[in-house]
């Protein structure tokens, strides 16, 4: 879900990879002891050469992510940081950990089970103290124990150009459905710019669309109640998100063809205006905001808005982390790594270097998140007992969740390069769903 950036791969050998690595099945054969102990009260006793792998390649390629390298050896002197940045992150990673050999730190991936994380990531501590600090560690906590921290929390939002809005009358925040379909339909009318842009290439900005569930019904449970619901059934989160994607897709409102789409070159269309609105995270504002100042137009144009639906007259958004930053089980250095790890998370300014939500609680609202606060925007992070159960079931019905591909081929029905209706689309991930669900976990 995010500052991620994940590339589309065909090879086979990956998703071979993959699949051994969502089924549990790893070489490794490792215990998750050795890092439940804080790092040492002294710094200068912790050592270690540790690699992190990361998904900011942008960051790494200019220099940065050294920067926060050469801070954090100002405090723990013996220890060297080295940064392997990954494009293609989530598939390169899923490969790696069918070794020993995937880093001292990494961004857990998306494909790896959450009960599984014992097998791969080692304790950082109980949730019961690490809880008392940190935001979103229910996330990553199993059996009682965290296993990654996110160094940031994530809204979920479209980024719009504003002037472009206004441009097409449309001066407040639509409040249904229906009406972001009529503000998007008055922007084809009377501007230039592409209503919508899907990312539909880059496939995993359609992963971004999950996120809104918890958003339409302002229910912290709605990730617990897929256990024992049907996802899209009428009126349901899942069904109301979806359709909102396939009616923009459907009524041509979104760029001439998906199949083309540039995830890098939409940040400069939207910037100059060529582009009105995207469905991504408050992560990707200040992306956007650097795109305005290369592309020599007002990084103030970049908007940030909920998904239009309103509950008892108020907008609601899901804080929830980014990628989690954890110990490689295997590694020599864990004590090291786990230093990085609470470092970077409390004293390294990545959340505000991002404009993004900060992992330690009672940390003022970024900035850029203001709209949301003068708009009275409701902010709830949806608990996560049931998550591992719901990964289960989501696994066990081959439709993915937190993946892209059951939203390309939504899109694909809506643009008609998939034969057959919304309804039956629905209909059939609601079947394997529920009979997954009868089965897993009893």
């Amino acid at each position: 879900m995010n500052l991620r950036r994940h590339r589309k791969t065909a090879a086979t050998a990956l998703l071979a990879a993959a699949a051994l690595l969502v089924s549990g099945c790893t070489g490794s054969g490792a215990s998750s002891e050795g890092a439940d102990a804080k790092a040492a009260d002294d710094p200068a006793k912790v050592s270690g050469a540790i690699t992190v792998l990361t998904h900011r390649t942008d960051w790494v390629q200019d220099g940065t992510m050294n920067k926060y390298a050469e801070e954090f050896r100002k405090i723990y002197p013996k220890v060297t940081v080295k940064f392997d940045g990954i494009t293609d992150y989530e598939g390169e990673v899923k490969i790696r950990m069918n070794t020993k050999n995937y880093g001292d730190v990494l961004m857990i991936p998306g494909a790896v089970k959450k009960n599984d994380y014992p097998k791969f990531f080692a304790s950082l501590g109980t949730q019961a103290e690490r809880g008392k600090k940190y935001q979103f560690t229910a996330f990553t906590t199993v059996g009682g124990k965290v296993y990654g921290q996110s160094p940031l929390g994530v809204a979920p939002g479209f980024l719009y150009n504003k002037k472009v809005w206004q441009d097409a009358g449309i001066t407040d925040w639509p409040t249904t459905p229906a009406a972001f379909l009529t503000g998007l339909k008055a922007i084809k009318a009377k501007t230039d710019a592409v209503p919508y842009y899907t990312n539909f290439k880059d496939m995993w900005p359609l992963t971004q669309w999950t996120q809104a569930m918890g958003s339409v019904g302002c229910a912290i449970q709605a990730n617990n109640d897929l256990v024992d619901h049907d996802p899209w059934a009428q009126g349901s989160e899942l069904r109301t998100i979806d359709t909102l994607l396939y009616d923009m897709v459907h009524d041509k409102l979104v760029e001439k063809d998906p199949s083309t789409t540039n995830w890098e070159g939409s940040k400069p269309q939207l910037a100059k205006g060529q582009i009105a609105t995207m469905w991504l995270g408050s992560w990707a504002i200040s992306q956007f905001r650097a795109a305005a100042e290369t592309a020599g137009t007002n990084p103030d144009d970049i908007g940030f808005m909920p998904f239009p639906v309103q509950v008892d007259g108020r907008f609601c958004a899901v804080a929830a982390p980014d990628y989690a930053q954890a110990v490689n089980v295997n590694s020599p250095h864990k004590e090291a790594a786990r230093a990085w790890i609470d470092w970077f998370t409390e004293k390294s300014g990545y959340a505000a270097d991002n404009l993004a939500l900060s992992p330690l609680k009672g940390a003022p609202m970024p900035d850029v998140l203001q709209p949301y606060a003068d708009n009275k925007v409701r902010f709830i992070e949806l608990d996560q007992e049931k998550a591992a159960l719901v990964d289960d079931i989501d696994n066990a019905a081959e439709i993915g969740l937190k993946k892209p591909d059951y939203r390309q081929d939504l899109v694909d029905l809506a643009r008609g390069a998939k034969k057959g209706s919304l309804d039956g689309f629905l209909d059939d991930l609601s079947k394997r769903w529920t009979e997954a669900a009868r089965t897993t976990g009893s």
